[in-house]
């Protein structure tokens, strides 16, 4: 159900379109938040917002986010959805049940149509790079699971420019289906990697972007001003480790007052600021309730314009 509210851009050159905002299940749908009623209100209201896209892993709550997700995906017509869902991490303690590998993308894709109940994906993302793995290996299957209708597109995430290149270089050779879209973290305060290497090479081959973490896991809404004991950085060591600084502390204390100026939120800003950038097809968002959601889709409203876009980047610079 396409809504005039919400913007859809084409996946870099190819002509899937997908809605400006996206649902991704990344430590919430089967994680965090497990009960079924909740999951399915909200994703029935990304839906009648106008998200079509929904993006999920088989490594999210280890099958719990795709089984879900995909039940409540259920109630809406499979022609209007863009589902996603992802393949490298670890599943098992199985030595091949992890990576890149023929037998594990082939063995891991059919589990994951099965638990999400989809007869297709409609992108299928390499999670990560796989170094154990030959490139060329992992483009054949990629290429084969597009022949055989189980995928209609294939992308990476959190690649680097290099191997997108070597990549899109041995697809070039040998004629196979190239990755389409890059699915990297990126945010105000996540930018270099994306900026200086990621985004050009994309925009070189006609890749989309879709970001994840585009909050930098709630640091940018302004909710831990003050400390950290709730939320994300609560929980996970290793994110608050990495985002709770002094300098981000400031920084986003700093981008009040910018967000006060354009009537909005900082969390709508940040997701605005986000949505604006160069080779940007789709912004994922995460929410455990509703309202957060609601929060979220506020960012459509925000009129992003060149002085502010100068502004911030001073403010998150690297």
């Amino acid at each position: 159900m396409s809504n005039p509210n919400m913007p859809y851009r084409n996946m870099g050159r190819c002509g899937l379109k997908l809605s400006q905002y996206s649902l991704g299940g990344w430590t919430t749908y089967g994680g965090s938040v497990s009960d079924f009623t909740t999951v399915k209100s909200i994703l029935r209201l990304a839906y009648e917002a106008g998200i079509n896209f929904f993006d999920i892993a088989d490594v999210y709550a280890k099958g719990e986010s795709e089984k879900i997700m995909g039940a409540a995906l259920k109630d809406f017509p499979r022609h209007e959805l863009v589902i996603s869902s992802k393949v490298f991490w670890p599943m098992s303690e199985d030595v091949n049940d992890r990576g890149l590998s023929r037998k594990h993308i082939i063995e891991s894709v059919n589990k994951s149509l099965q638990r999400i109940g989809t007869d297709y994906l409609d992108i299928y993302f390499c999670h990560r790079y796989d170094p154990e793995t030959p490139v060329e290996e992992t483009v054949r299957i990629m290429d084969d699971l597009i022949h055989h209708g189980k995928i209609l597109y294939w992308g990476t995430s959190e690649w680097t420019a290099e191997e997108i290149q070597e990549a899109i270089d041995i697809c070039n050779k040998g004629g196979y289906y190239k990755p389409q879209v890059e699915q990297p973290q990126y945010s105000l305060i996540a930018r270099e990697k994306v900026e200086r290497y990621v985004q050009p090479k994309a925009s070189q081959h006609g890749m989309g972007l879709v970001t994840w973490s585009p909050l930098a896991s709630g640091m940018l809404t302004g909710k831990y001003d003050n400390g950290v004991s709730e939320g994300r950085l609560a929980k996970m060591e290793w994110l608050k480790e990495t985002l709770y600084t002094e300098k981000n502390i400031e920084r986003v204390r700093s981008m009040k007052k910018i967000a006060d100026e354009l009537d909005c939120s900082r969390t709508q800003l940040a997701l605005a600021w986000l949505a604006a950038q160069p080779g940007m097809t789709s912004v994922i968002l995460g929410a455990t309730n509703i309202e957060q959601l609601q929060e979220n889709l506020g960012a459509l409203k925000v009129q992003m314009n060149p002085e502010v876009d100068k502004e911030l980047k001073r403010l998150f610079a690297y």
